[in-house]
């Protein structure tokens, strides 16, 4: 085992090593080639949704796709920020700082930077006055993992983390490396090239989540050429679940659960067992809550006697 951890680490470190360094991704070009950038048919689906949505869709025609993207980047940043400094944030900071006082183009704004911070952090934002349109950023996904370390401060990563448990589960609670990397790659998240939310990919996914339990990256035995895959690590196993990752991927996806059939089916069976093993283990528990606490009843039928205080048999 300690051989075969040896050797995926050499084959990690031989990667790094080959891989040609590519420059920094942008805020902007992220945002352009993932779900948060502007489509049409982003735009049809939020017009069917309500006059908020379609006032916001017709904001989008008269801006130019990349000066949005840009004020939709600001605004993830802003946000991000004061998710990590625990401070709510209100429209009137937005407008001022990230969205230069467009005060038309709020809404569209608005709309994509939260829908792309779920989407990469996590993160949700919920509005708690409507007379001052103030909002608080929280950790919707359950779990406690939530940032990374990097060169110059703490970015949250739950939201990447859920997709690849998803991808993980979808292709049968184990998936070849080369499918994550083709999927990332897919959304502008390449191993080398250092991204502007998660770092370095290949260190994140590859050593900080496996150091932290939270994914499993193993070895195909007698692969030739040899081959890793990845799996769930423990810690996610015990801070979320399969239907949780399920809702979240088609939350993001905007589609129904049942979209994923044979996984949703899976999910509700992981649901009804883990409910099983907590009920097992609350019953048990309170068994012995009940042993160690459990006042002596005195029979009946013998006759006592208080003698300084204290109850004994006669």
């Amino acid at each position: 085992m300690e051989q075969e951890e040896e050797k995926v680490h050499e084959e990690e470190k031989q990667q790094e090593e080959e891989e040609e360094q590519e420059p920094p991704e942008s805020p902007g070009s992220f945002f352009s080639s993932t779900s948060c950038s502007t489509s049409d048919e982003d735009s049809s689906s939020q017009e069917e949704e309500g006059t908020g949505f379609h006032q916001a869709s017709e904001d989008t025609k008269s801006l130019p796709r990349d000066l949005l993207n840009e004020k939709v980047a600001n605004l993830v940043h802003l946000m991000i920020l004061k998710y990590q400094q625990k401070e709510p944030i209100t429209k009137a900071e937005m407008l001022k700082v990230a969205i230069k006082r467009d005060n038309k183009q709020f809404l569209v704004t608005f709309e994509k930077a939260s829908k792309c911070l779920e989407v990469i952090s996590g993160i949700d934002v919920k509005e708690v006055d409507p007379k001052t349109h103030c909002y608080v950023l929280f950790n919707s996904l359950g779990l406690t993992h939530d940032k990374i370390v990097s060169d110059d401060q703490n970015m949250p990563t739950n939201g990447l983390l859920i997709i690849i448990l998803g991808v993980i589960f979808i292709e049968g609670n184990c998936v070849p490396e080369e499918n994550i990397w083709n999927f990332l790659n897919m959304i502008g998240i390449k191993a080398g090239r250092k991204h502007f939310i998660y770092g370095e990919p290949r260190k994140l996914i590859t050593r900080n989540w496996v150091q932290e339990n939270s994914l499993e990256y193993w070895m195909v035995s007698n692969s030739d050429p040899s081959r890793c895959e990845f799996r769930w690590g423990p810690r996610s196993y015990a801070e979320t679940s399969k239907l949780k990752v399920l809702e979240f991927l088609a939350k993001i996806k905007g589609i129904d659960l049942i979209s994923f059939s044979d996984c949703y089916e899976e999910a509700l069976r992981d649901e009804e067992e883990r409910a099983g093993a907590r009920n097992n283990s609350m019953d048990s528990n309170t068994a012995m809550f009940i042993v160690q606490h459990l006042l002596v009843i005195p029979d009946p039928t013998e006759e006592t006697v208080f003698e300084e205080g204290s109850q004994v048999s006669k």
